[in-house]
């Protein structure tokens, strides 16, 4: 314990120092090499709880009214700690070159809030004190804030600040209420040993749901996602996706283990929040222009996922099915790790592709596969994992979520038999839209001809986001190459969540394990008979004399990048199936004429929770609030007067 907190607090130092440094390139690269030597430090400690299954505790006295510094690390804490450093260290090296194009800028507070925001989401992961938890959440929070603000000069990225602040704020409002039930329930605010039952349990079990949901970003709260996410510089953003939201999953998690008692409507209301999420997230994302808004909803898409696996998990766990709870829960796990990864690397590879031609639009792109083939090659590795195919790490997690819900479809028990198999259908679906969407972004971006001189002046990235995507990449590769390795490493975390004598769940159905070495086994051949086939065709041509030539035409006799598939044109078939669904919004002036001399098509999908819910709601609170302004008189003695009144109403009601 004593290295990791020493790990965290060079963390620390370090960006507090960086706010000396005038010189950008330096003050980068040293708040780089503090949270990479931090985080090598502190993830031992992580690693041997991983590994060993040991838990290593911390407390000490806080002159906090019901607080205390008491921080754990048991395999839950130390497989998401694991993720924190890794996907963060990764994320600093990326910045290096990415903030290099700064360099009218000052990056000294980026640096330090980057800083402070890694050693705060570890201890989230470790804090067990509810007020400990509150101050850490709210340190990440502000600090995720203020890198998300850093290109403040722009209108948009301010209102994206704001939108997050708000919602942000939102889901600590109910955390605080959820520690406050805790300790009055259950006697304190510490929450290693809770004792609460009946009501009181669904009741925190909802304050948890909301509080990290909006963190997480379930749908309807997912409104933050698609705003700060493009508005952050992209290394911030692949942090904030593939690692900060995991912080909401990682509380609800924390939330089922800690509970005593599990209704069995608790996962039916995660599958069903988790089916809502993954579709309108996945379709969302069809429908966007903007890369980085893609990858946004692209997210809320995998939150679905894993919600449907904690969701399939806590109906194991509540209907007494030992296989899906086992492999619901492991599934759900698999899934968060792998998302870290390919999530990061597709995030810096739409960053690499911005910061060379400064521009996020899909349409305004196209050929640059020929001028950042490094890029488009990590990106490409990533795009697959995304999608669940075989053998990346993405297929992993599906993987065990599909196995987990054909074997509990073959239970007698319709309550368990239902969610289950709307799991696989759900699971189906968004897999193909996924690849419907990852096939639309890699086409119309690294494909094709250059739109614009933009996109035919690019270049390759820096190096430092070269070394970082092809990292992330290789992991990405590794992990679904030795999946069967990595299976009871998971399985040994879920033992922390499930009863102990659940583990025999997973020596049915002919172990898990064993298909997926089968699977690894046939994907390493099938590369290995592509691989060959290509040394044939290579060996064949080699003395041959090949020429190259146009591209099809159509008919066309002077083509241009004009008669490409557009972003929009590509998903449209798809979007428009769904159209009622997203509120799809379409201007296009009527060609009623041979020879039209004007034409213009526009569609445009407006998030369904932002224009039909929040919109509305903080309308109607503005409007309130407008007609109360006659409290407002400017006079200091006023509103001394108002503290005074309100003090003696709380008295007399006290008394």
């Amino acid at each position: 314990m004593i290295i990791l907190l020493a790990g965290l607090g060079f963390i620390i130092f370090t960006g507090i120092a960086s706010l000396f440094i005038k010189d950008g390139k330096t003050c980068t690269r040293f708040g780089a090499a503090g949270v990479i030597i931090g985080s090598l430090a502190a993830v031992t400690t992580a690693i041997k709880v991983l590994f060993s299954g040991e838990t290593i505790s911390f407390k000490i006295p806080w002159q906090v009214p019901y607080g205390s510094f008491y921080i754990v690390i048991d395999s839950i804490s130390a497989l998401f700690l694991i993720i924190v450093f890794m996907a963060c260290s990764i994320a600093a090296v990326y910045g290096c070159g990415y903030m290099a194009g700064y360099k009218q800028r000052r990056l000294s507070a980026p640096t330090f809030f980057f800083n402070m925001l890694v050693a705060s989401m570890a201890m989230v992961v470790m804090a067990r004190n509810g007020v400990l938890f509150l101050v850490v959440w709210e340190i990440m929070s502000l600090a995720s804030y203020f890198l998300v603000t850093f290109d403040h000069e722009h209108e948009s990225v301010r209102q994206a600040g704001w939108i997050y602040i708000v919602a942000t704020h939102i889901g600590t409002a109910f955390l605080l209420a959820f520690f406050v039930c805790l300790g009055k329930y259950n006697g304190t605010m510490d929450f290693d040993n809770v004792n609460v039952f009946g009501k009181a349990s669904s009741v925190l079990f909802l304050l948890a749901l909301v509080g990290f949901g909006t963190k997480a970003g379930i749908m309807p709260m997912h409104v933050w996602l698609p705003e700060a996410h493009p508005a952050a510089p992209s290394h911030i953003s692949a942090v904030m996706s593939g690692v900060m939201i995991k912080m909401g999953v990682y509380g609800i998690i924390r939330t089922i283990s800690i509970l005593p008692e599990i209704q069995l409507w608790w996962g039916w209301l995660l599958v069903i929040l988790g089916i809502v999420s993954g579709l309108l997230g996945i379709l969302f994302a069809l429908a966007q222009h903007d890369i980085k808004r893609m990858l946004a909803y692209s997210s809320v898409e995998n939150i679905g996922i894993i919600l449907i696996g904690l969701g399939l998990g806590l109906i194991g766990l509540a209907g007494g099915s030992y296989i899906l709870a086992v492999l619901g829960f492991a599934g759900a796990l698999l899934h968060i790790i792998n998302h870290s990864l390919f999530k990061s690397l597709l995030f810096m590879g739409a960053g690499a592709v911005v910061h060379s031609t400064e521009t996020r639009r899909m349409d305004l792109l196209g050929g640059l596969i020929k001028r950042m083939p490094l890029t488009a090659g990590a990106f490409v590795i990533g795009a697959i994992a995304i999608c669940g195919l075989p053998p990346l790490n993405g297929f992993i997690g599906e993987f065990l979520l599909y196995y987990s819900s054909f074997a509990a479809a073959l239970s007698k028990d319709i309550q368990i038999v239902a969610p289950a198999v709307a799991a696989i259908a759900a699971l189906a679906m968004i897999g193909g839209f996924a690849v419907a969407a990852f096939t639309k972004v890699f086409g119309i971006v690294f494909l094709g001809e250059p739109r614009t001189s933009a996109a035919a002046n690019a270049h390759e990235a820096d190096k430092a986001m070269i070394v970082s995507m092809w990292l992330l990449a290789v992991l990405c590769i590794l992990i679904g190459i030795t999946a069967p390795l990595v299976l009871p490493v998971i399985i040994s975390v879920v033992m922390q969540i499930v009863p102990a004598e659940y583990e025999i769940a997973v020596l049915p159905f002919n172990q898990p394990d064993k298909m997926l070495w089968w699977i690894v086994i046939s994907s390493i051949a099938l590369f290995i008979l592509i691989s060959v086939l290509a040394m044939i065709r290579r060996n064949l041509l080699k003395n041959k004399t090949v020429t190259a030539g146009p591209t099809w035409d159509c008919g066309y006799a002077a083509p241009t990048p004009r008669i490409q598939y557009t972003s929009s044109s590509f998903s449209q078939p798809i979007v428009d199936m769904f159209k009622n669904a997203m509120y799809l919004k379409r201007n296009e002036v009527k060609i009623d004429e041979l020879f039209p001399k004007q034409a213009q098509f526009e569609s445009h999908t407006p998030d369904v929770s932002n224009e039909y819910i929040y919109r509305p709601v903080f309308k109607w609170i503005d409007r309130l609030t407008g007609k109360m302004q006659w409290l407002q008189y400017g006079v200091v003695q006023m509103y001394v007067l108002y503290i005074a009144i309100t003090l003696i109403i709380l008295l007399v009601w006290k008394l």
